[in-house]
């Protein structure tokens, strides 16, 4: 197994689990332009639900990602991968993150923690992994 993963090591694996670390330094550096050098612009996420409007194309990530940077004052995000699975068309990268968020309210700074699971989908583009769902 790669280390600290339930990934088997092989080197397709770490190849993408390499790419998605850099997803995740992104994060904690709060770096939206790092983040979306990673995504495709086609781009799309319809967040499991049949109705369209929690849908999130490329346009409306770059709005929500531009805040990480103006509304989050520290980030601690840690994930454990649960899988990688390559499809014809796609990577998908199953994982369960621990997001720990620093944000500034009204009433002061506090954190917010967010532990879930998740799947981030690639694609290949012009030979290197893009992001096109899952963020």
């Amino acid at each position: 197994m790669i280390p600290n993963t339930d990934v088997e090591d092989t080197d397709d694996n770490r190849e993408v689990v390499e790419f998605v670390e850099q997803y995740r330094h992104a994060m904690e550096a709060r770096n939206p332009g790092q983040i979306l050098r990673l995504v495709s612009e086609s781009y799309y996420d319809d967040n499991g639900t049949p109705t369209t409007e929690d849908d999130i194309d490329y346009g409306l990530l770059q709005e929500r990602v531009a805040r990480l940077a103006e509304d989050v004052i520290e980030v601690r995000y840690e994930m454990r991968y649960r899988r990688v699975t390559f499809r014809s068309d796609r990577v998908v990268v199953d994982f369960t993150y621990t997001g720990r968020f620093k944000v500034q309210t009204a009433e002061g700074e506090r954190w917010a923690r967010r532990l879930a699971d998740n799947r981030l989908e690639l694609v290949r583009e012009n030979g290197e992994y893009r992001i096109v769902s899952g963020l």
